[in-house]
């Protein structure tokens, strides 16, 4: 007998699809393989932590490798607390992130360096040119200063800022 189509579909195992996106008789969102492999690491963590026995993990591991559709994944892990292993690597990647951001900031202004360095030069030698003799390079004293802020950066980088979660702070963290 066809289905109505006023009817959400179901999945194999009797869940709506429509569960999946909210919507009553909406067409199912299909799962990714990364879809299907986040829950398979966030069901890995819940085991790891205590929070599922194993004979209840390969049971939940069996249904996320056969899931179809995100609606089959999400009540998986509705029922697990928020791993802390998983925090960890979100707040590690963070903290990656803003080193590489911090990185190549760096190396932009160094690049701006040594675009002021081009445009004082060619000031210099327009001047110098135009007086008929070599003139001191004046350049030398800003572009020294600049440079000298740039390499201070490298050798007392920012300290955390109070409102970085990723952050340690406190007396006790001085030695890490």
């Amino acid at each position: 007998m066809p289905t109505p189509h006023h009817l959400p579909h179901n999945t194999p195992d009797g869940a709506p699809d429509s569960a999946s996106n909210g919507i009553a008789g909406a067409p199912p969102i299909r799962a990714s393989d990364a879809d299907r492999t986040a829950v398979i690491e966030r069901l890995g963590d819940a085991l790891a932590e205590g929070a599922l026995d194993t004979a209840e993990y390969q049971r939940r591991l069996d249904a996320a490798a056969a899931a179809v559709t995100t609606a089959q994944l999400a009540p998986l892990t509705a029922d697990l607390p928020v791993s802390r292993a998983a925090q960890a690597r979100a707040a590690a990647a963070r903290r990656a992130a803003r080193a590489r951001a911090d990185k190549r900031a760096w190396f932009d202004e160094w690049s701006y360096w040594a675009g002021g360095a081009v445009i004082m030069t060619v000031i210099w030698a327009a001047t110098s040119l135009h007086a008929g003799e070599w003139k001191s390079y004046w350049p030398a004293v800003p572009l020294g200063i600049w440079a000298a802020v740039l390499i201070s950066y490298a050798v007392w980088p920012d300290k955390p800022r109070d409102d970085d979660p990723d952050e340690p702070h406190g007396p006790d963290t001085a030695a890490k």
